[in-house]
């Protein structure tokens, strides 16, 4: 098959790249290729057995037609300081002049015109003293909220307008090689779960794999020489408090964004997609890894809060395969819980002892994961990690008393496997012509948002 564009991955920054293309007027051939199925054929059977079966081949939550984000908890950040480094290669005008103008075509799909988290009332100066006096550093970014069953229904919008535009798109197959000839990449070798292949010839390669292609990603750098360097990866958990605890919080910001550097190793340790009134979900891989996220609709709603603290991890001499690092920790965590997520209470690390489940069970924070198994992450989490953990912890609490509770849950393995970072020009050109490499697989992004902003300055270019 011969097309002038082929898309590999079909998350935001795939989608986008064609959804410019269209609607600059662009006649070229298009073909987004995508390993999982049509938004509207991705359903979590957890819905109905309370419990994750490991879907195979894919896991529906991550993989699929608008990505892992989407199913998540649809949150677009409005602001170019959040959603990663991609302002540094770009500029920071031209970042949030495109997030302000992707922000448009959400609306136009049927994005909720409410913002949340634009005040600037004496609360949030309030909750800025509080944590400029705990060392932490509140990012002001403005977050419109999708949700995640509405993200679905704007995504198969999105989806249905790029087929009924011309745009192909091939599920249940993944690119599996590059071809490469002379220094130019000519397109894509595919395969599916059942083994069938197929070739893809194309004068522009795209590749968005996303997260979970990140890995993937890498071993086409190295084996190809595709510049690129190792970067950042994100080891943490996700905490779940009371809604009472972070109320305040909810009503002013709906997403608090804070960073800190917590003695005694000043690592960067961040908050990262808190879900009022959400919960707290299962992610797995191909390899039958079990993360934790979080996710909050529309409308269903629990008692509690849940957001992931993570801590910023780089590698670079003698050892550089930070993916590899952060997926060992999680393997040994999984392990420790039987194939399931971990939970335990925060004053139970504190008091070096482990989480039963009847204490679960008589606890004012009912775990929204119910098939989270109670037990001591510190066995598995490496020592300066947790380190790292538990003092931004402690700095929370300042800034919302009773989030350093006894009873705060804390589940295991959060890890963000975006790590390594593609050298490329602000065209999104790799040093292999004809390639190019987009969103949080490229390293440049994180998140919904600002892969969508990628996708779109790629569409741009490609027109």
């Amino acid at each position: 098959m011969k097309k002038d564009v082929v898309i590999i991955g079909a998350g935001p920054a795939g989608i986008f790249t064609a959804l410019e293309m269209i609607k600059k007027g662009s006649k070229k051939s298009i073909l987004i290729v995508e390993k999982g199925q049509p938004v509207e054929k991705r359903h979590c059977p957890k819905d109905k057995t309370k419990q994750c079966v490991n879907c195979k081949p894919y896991c529906h939550i991550t993989t699929g037609f608008s990505g892992a984000g989407a199913f998540s908890d649809g949150k677009l950040s409005l602001c170019y300081e959040v959603g990663g480094d991609l302002p540094t290669l770009i500029g920071e005008d031209l970042a949030q002049e495109t997030i302000d103008y992707t922000d448009g075509i959400y609306l136009e799909f049927g994005a909720d015109t409410h913002i949340e988290g634009i005040s600037n009332s004496q609360e949030v100066k309030e909750i800025r003293m509080r944590a400029i006096q705990a060392g932490l550093k509140l990012v002001d970014c403005p977050i419109r909220h999708m949700g995640t069953e509405k993200a679905q229904s704007i995504y198969y919008a999105i989806e249905q307008y790029l087929l009924n535009n011309g745009v192909d798109i091939i599920f249940g197959y993944e690119c599996h090689d590059i071809i490469l000839e002379d220094g130019t990449c000519k397109g894509v070798h595919l395969k599916n779960s059942k083994g069938d292949t197929m070739t893809i010839e194309a004068d522009s390669t795209v590749i968005a794999t996303g997260r979970r292609g990140a890995e993937w990603l890498e071993k086409i750098c190295a084996e190809y020489d595709i510049a690129h360097q190792p970067g950042t990866v994100d080891i943490g958990v996700r905490v779940e408090v009371r809604n009472e605890i972070i109320e305040k919080v909810n009503e002013v910001l709906y997403e608090s964004k804070l960073i800190g550097y917590p003695g005694p190793f000043k690592n960067k340790v961040r908050t990262f997609c808190q879900n009022p009134g959400g919960f707290v979900s299962q992610e797995n891989y191909d390899n039958d890894l079990a993360v934790v996220n979080g996710h909050s609709y529309k409308d269903l709603k629990s008692n509690n809060t849940n957001l992931a603290i993570l801590v910023s991890h780089n590698f670079s001499y003698p050892f550089n395969q930070p993916i590899e690092y952060a997926r060992k920790v999680g393997e040994l965590t999984n392990m420790l819980g039987a194939g399931h997520i971990m939970v335990q209470h925060f004053g139970d690390i504190l008091d070096g002892k482990r989480t039963w489940e009847k204490e679960l069970s008589q606890s004012n924070v009912k775990p929204t994961l119910p098939d989270a198994v109670a037990g001591d992450i510190t066995a598995a989490m490496p020592y300066r990690a947790m380190m790292n953990i538990i003092n931004f912890i402690k700095a929370m609490d300042h800034v919302v008393p009773g989030f350093a509770s006894t009873e705060t849950l804390l589940y295991s393995p959060e890890l963000k496997f975006y790590s390594n970072r593609v050298k490329m020009d602000k065209d999104f050109n790799t040093n292999v012509k004809g390639l190019h490499c987009l969103g949080d697989s490229s390293g440049w992004t994180r998140g919904l948002m600002m892969a969508s902003v990628m996708g779109v300055l790629m569409g741009r270019k490609l027109v």
